[in-house]
């Protein structure tokens, strides 16, 4: 069997701040990218699938969330 392990529980280890906060800053980007596609997906899908629009009325509302998004949140 494996020798007995022994932490130090006294002082913490060290940490990289600046690393951990570019990781932190890379997760809220990707998730506000990931929610802007999915609301974007969804009126593309409601333009396309339930209004008047036809498929490509679908895709070009898509793109036009995008647009406005991008120039929102950038």
């Amino acid at each position: 069997m494996a020798g007995e392990i022994n932490y130090d529980v006294q002082t913490s280890a060290d940490m990289d701040y600046p690393e951990h906060e570019r990781t932190y800053a890379r997760f809220l980007a990707m998730f506000k990218w990931g929610a802007v596609f999915v609301v974007a997906l969804l009126v593309g899908m409601a333009v396309g699938l339930l209004g008047a629009g036809s498929v490509l009325g679908g895709i070009g509302a898509f793109v036009v969330v995008l647009a406005i998004a991008y120039f929102i949140f950038r």
